[in-house]
């Protein structure tokens, strides 16, 4: 039977040890800390009947982000981000399980004890973000940011479900929601324990001044990288939005739609399970497009459901619209992270973290406090017009420098590879030296894992070459025993196919190609040409298998080549005859399904 891309299964970085417990103790701890956000929300409501007071409720997560956020990324930057974590779910725990004991003393305490909470969130995000691309290759990238989706939102829909039937208990059952909560921080918290997580090494002693001149070079960095500024600019709007419709999603439940507590709850739950959808389906998509694209693609989808859902007056409908706006939902938040952990370097990855989580949570706070607006207008006029702002930002997403693709930059890639025939070759180029591997390394960290005698031996019978815009690097039907890693540049891959264009990727600094017909001497089955200027290395089949002896490696490269085996319907031809059995039978396996604890 012939395997196609639909049979891949996106679970393979489970075998990661390291992703498996970083997923499970995101998993639990999302799971109890929904509990305690929807039910806090309910409580408040309850006591005030304002949507104003929801938000301000909400806009306590994100006051502390302008005390402390963009420090915190700084020290995330210069401290053991595993310490971090562990004593961020610790402090965290404690902090929770305070609230059924406090807050009958005073409604005030539940507003001190989440503005804590959140102050020592803002240590833990940024370094679980940064920590991730550690954790996870360049290759299960997509698919970990996918499932940590799946864990981080997913499980929401337990929590709020359970937080809206302990909220329509008789008595104080809606407590039992902070002691959970309480307990899955300290099983996270046990989970991170147990990660090897390789700490940063940082110079000098952290001082007032360090911390300024960290904060100022990590802001450089963002200003300097324009997918990076892009990204940031276009999360403005759509947070002033995404803050606005959180908080008016219980009042437009409650007073437009007349539902109940429990259906509230219910609603964000399966909203959770449509986000959850949406992310397994980007675990194994996510790289089939530009991350601008998907932006797009999710802010159009968000908007039209939000349109739709302002002049929903039954339940079940309005619980439909909310689910195609979750699932629609997934597209953007994994793109935007995948955006920041591809084009930021370790060192910094902390601070760009924490300035896009201080954006989040103070614009959050803007687009809450706009939700006065629903005291005196219809809750629908404001859901309707925000979701209008929506749509216009997914446009602003197809044009803005780094994010978008114009037309013309379409036509140029088409262009290149229509001219593949006649447009120059690759040179023969010079010998890699360890620079050249450890450049690559920072694009491709798995590289990282070979010793300096196993890079001595690879440069020594790899080359580097320099491709400029329009080189073909390789030739569809050609026949050869080496495969490229991209060091610097961008390449396309396609083919003109009965007239008609048919592509297949665009390559990246980090990226490889022509492994498979290297190791099975198999013609080549796409044309490579240089979308820039770029430096590729020229490994032979012969390294490469050497390369595919250490474990890592061997995931990320198997990783790939069954997904570009099954897309081109390789796998069952004789022509694959030239591998090891053993390398085959890995191919030909499917993933097997996780089983979280």
């Amino acid at each position: 039977m012939t395997t196609t891309a639909s049979q891949l299964s996106p679970f393979a970085v489970f075998r990661n040890r390291n992703f498996t417990l970083m997923w499970t103790g995101q998993l639990v701890s999302t799971i109890g800390s929904s509990l305690t956000s929807l039910a806090a929300g309910i409580l408040v409501y309850r006591l005030t009947h304002s949507a104003l007071s929801v938000g301000l409720m909400l806009m306590a997560t994100a006051v502390p982000t302008l005390a402390v956020g963009l420090i915190a990324g700084v020290f995330v930057d210069r401290y053991d981000r595993k310490r971090i974590l562990i004593g961020a779910d610790l402090i965290r725990g404690v902090l929770v399980c305070l609230i059924p004991f406090l807050v009958p003393l005073n409604i005030a305490w539940l507003y001190i004890i989440v503005m804590l909470s959140a102050a020592v969130g803002q240590f833990f995000d940024p370094a679980h973000e940064s920590v991730l691309p550690e954790v996870a290759s360049d290759e299960e990238l997509a698919a970990a940011n996918s499932l940590m989706a799946i864990s981080s939102f997913g499980s929401t829909a337990v929590g709020f479900a359970a937080s809206g039937f302990l909220a329509s208990l008789p008595g104080r059952g809606i407590d039992v929601a902070f002691y959970v909560d309480a307990g899955t921080f300290i099983f996270s918290a046990i989970c991170i324990s147990l990660v090897r997580i390789t700490p940063l090494v940082v110079e000098g002693k952290t001082t007032v001044a360090t911390v300024f001149r960290n904060l100022s070079a990590g802001a450089k960095f963002l200003a300097n990288t324009p997918i990076l500024r892009s990204l940031l600019g276009i999360r403005i709007p759509v947070l002033i939005v995404f803050g606005l419709q959180n908080v008016l999603l219980l009042p437009f439940a409650l007073r437009a739609l007349h539902a109940t507590e429990f259906e509230y709850g219910l609603q964000e739950g399966l909203t959770s399970l449509a986000f959850a959808a949406g992310s397994f389906m980007l675990a194994s998509l996510a790289d089939r497009l530009r991350e601008g694209q998907w932006l797009a693609i999710s802010y159009f989808g968000m908007a039209l459901a939000g349109i739709a859902y302002s002049r929903a007056t039954s339940v079940p409908f309005a619980i439909t619209l909310v689910m195609i706006s979750g699932f629609m939902n997934a597209p953007s938040f994994i793109a935007g992270r995948l955006i920041v952990q591809r084009n930021t370097p370790r060192e910094v990855r902390g601070r760009v973290a924490s300035t896009m989580y201080v954006t989040r949570d103070v614009v959050y706070m803007l687009g809450m406090g706009l939700a006065a607006l629903a005291d005196v207008v219809p809750v629908q006029v404001v859901f309707f017009f925000s979701s209008v702002a929506l749509l216009l930002t997914g446009l602003a997403a197809l044009v803005l420098p780094g994010l978008g693709q114009p037309a013309a930059e379409w036509k140029r890639a088409i262009s290149l590879l229509r001219g593949a025939k006649v447009a120059p070759g690759l040179g023969v180029g010079r010998a890699a030296t360890l620079a050249d591997f450890d450049l690559l390394a920072g694009h491709l960290p798995v590289l990282a894992s070979l010793s300096v005698k196993d890079k001595q031996a690879l440069a020594a019978r790899a080359l580097v070459a320099d491709a400029p815009v329009g080189t073909v690097i390789l030739r569809k039907g050609e026949t050869s025993d080496a495969a490229y890693f991209i060091i610097e540049g961008r390449t396309l891959a396609g083919w003109d196919e009965e007239g008609g264009y048919r592509p297949l990727e665009t390559l990246n600094a980090g990226d490889f190609f022509g492994e498979i017909a290297a190791i099975t001497g198999a013609p080549r089955t796409a044309n490579i040409v240089a979308e820039q200027d770029t430096k590729v290395m020229q490994v032979p089949a012969a390294a490469l298998r050497e390369m595919m002896s250490h474990p890592q490696l061997n995931r990320v490269f198997l990783s790939k080549m069954t997904e570009r085996m099954a897309r081109m319907n390789l796998l069952d031809l004789p022509r694959v005859g030239g591998m090891d059995q053993q390398t085959l039978r890995e191919l030909r396996t499917p993933e097997p399904e996780p089983q979280p604890a």
